[in-house]
């Protein structure tokens, strides 16, 4: 029998999750045995995530040793991410209004979930300003932003040791040699973790299920219907054309990606393919400077799939309560996610934190969220697997622009997942 390769074992993990989850719902007896599984998961990969960042940037800058060249980085990272989120909140506010998935919906017929617990944070990002951004990526206390995944100070940290090992010459070459076998360590040991994704991914799924059960999606399957739809156009087109523009098939992209795809939809977090998505892009010619600078960095400022998500889900909020929102009120929306969307990747349920801080600038009720915060972790799976593919993609451009791009050492690697891929069928 030829090996079943990680992607179908996680898909198969999936369905039996679903499958499991549909039979038994409203089954408690399902989330206290399943639970402990999927959390035990993310817990693995969240374990792993810090050390990975911290030291493929500090080899990543270290190699490089330019401050002018990292400061020039950055400018056009920051641009990029602005740009593409950009786009992507004029697509979700365009998908809202032509298809029009708020009409008609009988909110009598809809059960209300419980958002009081991201209502404590809503207050904070109200008061996050684009300055604040900036002034929050620097760490008042290491370890404090350490303990709590404040990923932005990690890099800021990370960028700066990396500059002074690089300084200090051949004094620095034994803590370069220690971090770098700290990086290859931490990619056996995801590899190994990995093992365990289709058991975490039956587990996270299977209790989502049971929890709210497929016959929730129906009342709202227009807004479900119209946001995987709009995903999958951004995705193929938006994306295809960025990567047409650098010179890449985005559909080699799925390819390399297949995996992760599937993993960051079925648990719908981002960070549980983090590590791999570093070491497969720098395996697909992006040199490990920009690849260990460019993905952590966007999941706190190039979240494309979360701003398009929010876009469209305040206009569909509106359109059930028979608010028409104008045009300039569109444009004041478009401008406050631009901001309100960026840097604060580490709040719990940063979606709907946002709506809940964005809504009532353009007079929405905030309380329509309450009506989809049912079916929003179905929601979280399609923006979060975008997210991945834009950041990917993010690493690419970057690389590109910086005329780093090992097109030879692209093809190879892309030779070698098609050939893998015949060896399973």
């Amino acid at each position: 029998m030829k090996r079943i390769g990680l992607a179908w074992q996680i898909l198969i993990g999936l369905i039996l999750g679903i499958a499991v989850g549909a039979i038994f719902f409203g089954n408690p007896a399902v989330q206290t045995y399943l639970q402990p599984i999927g959390t035990i998961f993310i817990r693995l990969i969240k374990m792993i995530v810090i050390p990975i960042v911290v030291s493929s940037i500090i080899v990543g800058v270290a190699g490089v040793g330019d401050i002018k060249k990292l400061g020039k980085l950055g400018g056009k990272t920051i641009l990029y991410f602005e740009i593409i989120t950009t786009v992507a909140i004029i697509v979700g506010l365009l998908a809202a209004n032509i298809f029009q998935p708020g009409s008609g919906v009988d909110m009598g017929n809809l059960s209300k979930g419980d958002i009081s617990s991201y209502m404590n944070t809503t207050e904070e990002v109200k008061s996050h300003s684009f300055a604040d951004t900036f002034v929050n990526i620097v760490p008042a206390n290491l370890f404090d932003s350490l303990m709590r995944g404040d990923m932005l100070a990690i890099i800021f940290f990370s960028v700066f040791f990396g500059l002074g090992v690089a300084a200090i010459g051949e004094k620095g070459k034994p803590v370069l040699a220690f971090f770098q076998g700290t990086a290859d360590a931490m990619f056996y040991v995801t590899n190994q973790i990995m093992k365990f994704a289709p058991f975490g991914v039956f587990a996270l799924i299977g209790v989502t299920v049971s929890m709210f059960g497929l016959e929730s999606l129906i009342p709202l399957s227009k807004l479900v219907i119209t946001v995987y739809g709009t995903m999958l156009f951004f995705t193929v087109v938006v994306f295809g054309i960025v990567a047409r523009m650098v010179g890449v098939n985005i559909f080699n992209l799925f390819a390399i990606l297949k995996d992760e795809l599937i993993l960051a939809y079925s648990t719908a977090s981002s960070e549980t393919v983090l590590p791999k998505l570093i070491e497969k892009m720098e395996r697909f010619g992006c040199p490990k400077a920009i690849t260990s600078f460019v993905i952590p960095t966007g999941y706190s400022f190039n979240l494309d799939g979360s701003t398009l998500y929010q876009a469209l889900a305040a206009v569909f909020i509106a359109q059930m309560y028979d608010i028409d929102l104008t045009i300039a009120q569109q444009i004041s929306l478009l401008l406050v996610l631009m901001v309100t969307s960026k840097g604060i990747a580490g709040v719990p349920g940063v979606s709907f934190v946002v709506l809940l801080a964005t809504l009532g600038t353009v007079g929405i009720p905030v309380e329509g969220l309450a009506f989809i915060a049912g079916i929003d972790r179905i929601l979280d799976m399609a923006r979060t697997a975008v997210n991945v593919v834009g950041n990917s993609l993010a690493t690419i451009v970057l690389s590109k622009w910086e005329k780093q791009y090992d097109e030879t050492k692209a093809i190879a690697y892309l030779n070698e997942v098609k050939e893998k891929k015949l060896a399973t069928e």
